[in-house]
This record gives structure tokens, sequence and C-alpha cells, in this order.
């Protein structure tokens, strides 16, 4: 049996930083689940999430945001496909949902203010998507270890999980800009510093999302990646992956696909960068920041935007929190 998830008001900090800088009309507030900050709309969700059924050709791609999941995504599903690009010309989110989309943002104040729109089912219940979808079934998420559904905890299956893994400093600079263009991040660059480092941001906080991940590395169903080693040597990790996966690939399609999954190319590919998410988000004034979802990719981002006071603290952090593991950015 599942665990009926409880959820809490966040600490005084959280609460305070999210209600006065995150403002938008599809994320009316923020709670706390095992520790995870989520939005409020996730409780009618989370149960549902606990208890789904896993199916052993199940793959998921795990992350905590802005770490690398769309280029993940997009790997996983080429390589399991046989780098059949044609497939991958349809929308990412259809072929790879993200499972907890929904609960993210609640558009159900939009829709009845404009009957006219029409949202996909991966849009509108993400959830049940998922569940009705045809195997072998290619699944995101953000959401914490703990938080995933009990089978896929238990192990009890054959489903696999590919986790990537950004360093944090990076990962802060991405998911600060991401947070301005969709999710109504309203401050500046280091006030989102500072409820980085707390954990209040949504999905946080960052290193225990990653450790409950890391934890799971003796788990034959548990690729560990890093976005680093990605962008340092894309060819080793597709290779890494396809075993992982159990695929042979030929050198040619190897190629095809070092070139398919380029920065360039994903940013022009609208399959995957998201371009129509931001479109009909703008459209209905749901943002207001101007910018791209795919915006750099860069390794190392943070040396340029970040102050020495900051740095200092985040790896101060990262230290603590990475003592006694293998892990290293």
């Amino acid at each position: 049996m599942s665990e009926i998830l409880e959820y809490s008001k966040l600490d005084e900090k959280s609460e305070e930083y999210l209600k006065k800088y995150f403002v938008s009309t599809f994320r009316p507030g923020y709670v706390s689940c095992k520790d995870v900050v989520l939005p409020k709309y996730f409780q009618l969700f989370g149960d549902e999430i606990r208890k789904m059924d896993i199916r052993d050709d199940d793959i998921w791609v795990c992350s905590f945001p802005k770490s690398g999941t769309t280029w993940t995504q997009e790997m996983v599903w080429c390589i399991a496909n046989d780098v059949n690009l044609e497939t991958a010309q349809e929308f990412l989110p259809k072929r790879f949902p993200f499972l907890e989309h929904s609960p993210l943002f609640d558009y159900r104040e939009l829709m009845s203010k404009n009957p006219e729109i029409e949202f996909p089912d991966y849009v509108l219940n993400s959830v049940d998507y998922v569940n009705k979808l045809s195997s072998p079934r290619f699944i995101k998420t953000h959401l914490a270890f703990k938080l995933l559904p009990t089978k896929l905890q238990q192990n009890t299956t054959n489903a696999k999980i590919v986790y990537v893994a950004r360093n944090s400093r990076d990962a802060c600079v991405s998911y600060f800009y991401h947070c301005r263009l969709l999710e109504g991040f309203t401050g500046d660059f280091d006030k989102f510093c500072e409820m980085f480092l707390h954990g209040s941001v949504c999905f946080g906080p960052f290193w225990d999302h990653v450790l409950g991940f890391l934890n799971q590395k003796q788990n034959p169903n548990v690729l560990i990646l890093k976005y680093e080693d990605m962008k340092k040597d894309l060819r080793n990790i597709i290779y890494k992956t396809a075993d992982f996966l159990e695929k042979n690939l030929t050198d040619d399609q190897v190629e095809k696909l070092l070139d398919h999954l380029s920065f360039k190319n994903m940013k022009e590919n609208r399959a995957v960068n998201y371009e129509p998410v931001v479109e009909i988000n703008k459209k209905y004034n749901l943002i207001k920041e101007n910018g791209s979802f795919m915006r750099c990719g860069k390794v190392g981002e943070w040396k340029e935007v970040m102050n020495p006071q900051m740095i200092e603290k985040f790896e101060k952090l990262e230290k603590e929190k990475l003592t006694g593991t293998n892990l290293s950015f």
C-alpha cells in the first residue's frame, strides 16, 4: 500500500520569499511535502502519483530543474528508438510527458475566462495522460526520489531511471532565468540565489534532490549522469546510456545523434525547444518576460554572474553535502 502524503506550511523564510517574489495566475501558493517545496495544486495529484502502476519497460528521466533534462530526454528517446529522427519530430511533451506538468501549472482560471482555449491532455491532466500511455512509456519528472511512485522507489520492476545532475551554481543561474520567463519570479538574481540556497524554490532543496537519487547509484536500474560530462564528451555518454538501455548503436547512428543533440540544433528544433509553450503563455499574458527556454547551455556561467560572497556560500554548502560521496563537480 502507498502511504497517504501529508502536506504542511513552508518554513517562515520560504513562505516570505515565495509570496514576495513569485507572482503568477497559475501558481496560487506553495506547500511542503516530505520537506520538498511544491505548488499547492500538487495536493490533488500527489497520492495518485504515489500509487501509479510501474511497468517493466518504463524509462524515466529524472532531474532537478534546469540540469539538462530536455537534452537527456531527447538523447534517451532517440537511443531507445534506434535514432529514428522521424519519430523525434513529434512534440517532446507528447511523446515524453512531464509527469507533474498539471500540478505545476493550474490553468483552470485561465480556461474559465477563455473557453476557446483547448489544452492537450498532457497539460490538463498529465498524470492521467501518463497512466494511459501505451508501452514503452517515457516519463520525465522533477520530483524528489522520495516522492516518486511507491513501486518505482521499491524497485519491484525492471523500469529504468536516468538521473542527470548539474553543478548547483549553473543550475541556479539557469533556473533563475527559467523562473523569470515562465514561473512568475520578480526578484533579482541575488535574491534567487538566496532562495536556492535556503531550499525555497520549487522542488528544492537542491542537494536533497541530488543526494536522494545518488543514494540509488548501486541500483542496476538507475543510471546517474552529469551535465558537465555530457558537455565534455557526449559521445561517451551516448554509448554509456545505450548500454544501460540495452541498445546497440552503429557508428553512423551515433554520429547522427551527436549532430541532432548539438545545442544549436536543439535550440532551433521546435519539437524540443519549448518555444510553442512560451508563445502560448505570452499570448494569454501569463508571462511578461522575454527570453527562450533554451538559453545558452554553458558550463561555468556562474563565474560571470555570481559575486564572490555568493560563490563562497555555494561552495561551502556543496562541500558539506558531498562529503562522503564520490560525486564532484
